[in-house]
């Protein structure tokens, strides 16, 4: 090994049924550095890190920790050992507290029986004032938002004392501050010796904050280098094996006249008040605001998923009341959530059941049957022209990666041959080949006259992708804009503006 090499893992492969997830993966990360780790969904990043960290058995390859040969068989043998993964979607006892979660299966004790609080909650107390974490270690879990729920998790991996921390698309949910304050904690991690491998689909972040990087395509190695060799079209063109012309298609959609017209809406208990929007036939409309400007709250409300407190919805002229999801899909709404896992897939189905849930009144037949022939047929449409990598259809939908989870769940809304699609962070993480997909999918549904609202935390991705944006700030719309020649600068101004 050479010098300054924290963590070597040499030729993993892994296969799984009908699939060679890794195919001989190499990589090296240095003590005190952030190895970035980048690919296409379904490249095998994942995979890679579940082999290091014991969730899954390598087939072949070895695995070096400080010069050691390790070969963790679950998660708690790798924490033990040192090395920690922050997973990108949470798994934490969400009615437990914060100290609770942190010291679950090794709390102290008096006299080797009762739990002893006091030094939990002085152990907890004294790691998150290292890290600058402003959260009461009695806190339970559930009132918290995702993103200090996330630095919990990164507070668990440091009191484990660990060398290596793996943090999987850790700024997914954070502000632009909280990223600031994540990047600040690496910065103390990669200061104590730490190696920090960083898997993010975010070009910008990724050159800022990494010292090396290595990208993967296909379950196979392409290239490691120090970061400052790599621009933002290199790392593309070796991520998928081609020039991208651009990162968002060109838009040939033509918005017609008004077909979905919100007035006065204002939710019973989510922060939505007396908002105001129109969308037109065949246009793309983007949703911009800072976390808690009630941007998913909005799109929830006129689905149906939260209660109205006042306001009136039309649908090319007509009333339409979306008391509930089901009724909305009647009258032509269709919605991708923010948090697939937490409600958008159904993790212990197969492709099939996943892809098809929302269509199930077109496949009946006699009234009581459901058409398994066009159930198959609709999915196969599905995987093809969305580009899902799976095995088969009836491959468990929870073991695919992030971004064909949601490739999946997006078929799923467009079986439904919706009027209007409203799409919560329809990109979020997933790859830059994935997201042009889905932005080319976009512009086409707008071609054929669908009316889209997107809500996005990424400004380049609401201008390149968006007719029209509307700035929410504090539940209510601060301003609307055209996506051509507005700036993100003035799309920040009305996104601070008190309304």
């Amino acid at each position: 090994m050479s010098d300054g090499v924290l963590l070597e893992m040499k030729n993993i492969s892994k296969e799984f049924p009908g699939v060679k997830a890794l195919d001989n993966v190499s990589l090296n990360v240095r003590s005190g550095t952030v190895h970035s780790l980048m690919g296409e969904n379904g490249a095998g990043k994942s995979t890679l890190m579940k082999c290091l960290f014991g969730i899954y058995s390598k087939n072949s390859g070895k695995i070096f920790l400080e010069g050691k040969e390790v070969e963790f068989k679950n998660p708690k043998d790798a924490l033990e050992s040192g090395v920690a993964m922050v997973h990108q979607e949470l798994n934490q006892a969400l009615k437990r507290n914060v100290m609770d979660n942190i010291w679950l299966g090794r709390y102290p004790k008096t006299g080797g029986v009762v739990v002893n609080e006091r030094r939990m909650y002085k152990d907890t107390k004294d790691i998150f004032d290292t890290l600058s974490i402003d959260v009461d270690p009695r806190t339970v879990m559930s009132r918290m938002s995702v993103a200090q729920r996330q630095m919990v998790e990164i507070a668990k991996a440091v009191s484990y004392n660990a060398k290596v921390i793996v943090l999987d698309e850790p700024t997914s949910s954070l502000t632009e501050h909280e990223v600031e304050h994540l990047f600040s904690i690496i910065d103390m991690l990669k200061k104590r010796g730490c190696g920090i491998i960083y898997i993010s689909h975010k070009m910008e972040e990724i050159l800022r904050i990494s010292d090396d990087i290595t990208v993967m395509r296909d379950g196979t190695h392409v290239i490691s280098a120090p970061a400052s060799e790599f621009t933002i079209d290199k790392i593309i063109k070796c991520m998928v094996g081609r020039e991208l012309s651009g990162r968002f298609p060109e838009k040939k959609n033509v918005p017609g006249e008004i077909a979905l017209s919100v007035r006065g809406l204002s939710s019973e208990y989510a922060n939505v008040r007396d908002v105001d929007i129109d969308v037109r036939r065949g246009e793309i409309v983007g949703i911009a605001g800072l976390a808690g400007a009630g941007r998913t709250e909005l799109i929830e409300n006129i689905f149906g998923i939260s209660a109205r407190k006042s306001g009136e919805i039309t649908l090319y002229g007509k009333k339409v009341r979306n008391r509930n999801p089901r009724e909305a899909i009647r009258e032509g709404f269709a919605l991708l959530t923010e948090e697939r896992r937490a409600n958008g897939i159904f993790g212990i189905l197969d492709i099939k059941e996943n892809t098809t849930v929302a269509s199930l009144r077109k496949y009946l037949y006699g009234g009581v049957y459901l058409s398994d022939k066009k159930r198959r047929e609709d999915t196969e449409w599905a995987v093809k022209s969305m580009r899902v990598k799976c095995p088969s259809q009836k491959t468990k939908i929870r073991t695919l990666s992030g971004g064909n989870q949601q490739k999946v769940i997006l078929a799923r809304w467009l079986l439904t041959e919706p009027t209007v699609l409203m799409l919560d962070e329809p990109t979020r993480g997933i790859d830059v080949g994935s997201k042009y997909e889905i932005y080319r999918l976009i512009g086409e549904l707008a071609e054929k006259g669908k009316s889209i609202i997107m809500v996005s935390g990424e400004l380049p991705e609401l201008l390149g992708v968006c007719d029209r944006i509307y700035v929410m700030s504090g539940g209510r719309i601060s301003g609307a804009v055209d996506a051509k020649s507005t700036t993100q600068e003035e799309i920040m101004t009305l996104a601070a503006a008190n309304v």
